[in-house]
């Protein structure tokens, strides 16, 4: 046998070979309006592409994402796919769009439940929401390996008269990973809109793990609302929380900008989980 066939079969190897990291993204991608002027999202677009390129995630829950910023971002990442439908059921106005490395995992099954009294309704609102609030889960397998395990994705309400419904909100969403058995490994991403620690947070706590918490490494600042001024605000209100027995090796708030331009109002915040002890 000789030398490049050897070499080809150990690369072929390697790509089989189960992952040891998962790289978890969550992302507010701040929706297209053109009242924001020079942070616009042609103006942005490509940075925050550039932003996911360098980070590589394995996946990526987004907020405030708007189909054509998805089309958009598949398009130029032509490793991902996605999947998701908007707060409405359709596709005119903001979805929770899950994007997945193909190489690296391969999608189960997918669905959607909305933050209501009646969660199979797509668009219902309860609770004195302003707006439809949502769930976008998948069921992932690691590809070369058996290794499965269920991703949500979320954006809560936005007002702050709306703690009452983010912590109903919460409630229904550990009442829906409660339905699965207490071994499968879970994660949930999403913009929270409320400050880790607090009462929303709480809910989550018996559950749930946060990974900037838990993390072997952290960089970046705590705060992840910027406001397009790369300032960080007061609160971590974009979270990544599992369950899971695996280690997170690193979590980073990511502050990358091009000339003081950032590729959202958000930054986005990516953990690398060590799937083996």
């Amino acid at each position: 046998m000789n030398m490049n066939r050897l070499l080809l079969l150990g690369l072929l190897a390697v790509s089989l070979a189960p992952a040891q990291t998962l790289r978890v993204m969550t992302f507010n991608v701040r929706l297209p309006v053109a009242s924001d002027g020079p942070n616009a999202w042609s103006a942005r677009r490509d940075l925050l592409v550039e932003t996911v390129r360098a980070k590589a995630p394995d996946l990526m829950g987004t907020q405030e994402l708007f189909y054509e910023q998805g089309h958009y971002i598949a398009q130029n990442l032509p490793e991902y796919a996605w999947f998701g439908v908007s707060r409405r059921g359709n596709q005119e106005d903001e979805h929770m769009g899950v994007f997945f490395r193909k190489d690296r995992l391969t999608l189960l099954d997918s669905g959607n439940f909305w933050l209501s009294e009646t969660p199979e309704k797509p668009g219902s609102i309860s609770w004195n929401m302003s707006l439809p609030r949502m769930v976008t889960w998948g069921l992932f397998q690691i590809n070369g390996g058996d290794m499965r395990f269920l991703y949500l994705n979320t954006h809560l309400a936005h007002r702050p008269s709306d703690e009452a419904a983010r912590q109903k909100s919460l409630r229904l969403i550990a009442c829906r990973i409660g339905l699965y058995d207490e071994a499968m490994p879970v994660v949930l991403t999403g913009d929270f809109n409320a400050p880790a620690g607090g009462p929303a947070y709480e809910i989550l706590a018996p559950h749930l793990k946060d990974s900037w918490l838990h993390a072997a490494a952290r960089s970046g600042p705590e705060g992840t609302f910027h406001n397009f001024k790369g300032t960080p605000g007061p609160h971590r209100i974009d979270w990544i929380m599992f369950r899971a027995p695996w280690q997170v090796r690193s979590v980073e708030t990511i502050t990358d900008n091009h000339e003081g331009r950032y590729p959202s109002d958000h930054f986005p915040v990516l953990a690398v989980f060590g799937l083996h002890p």
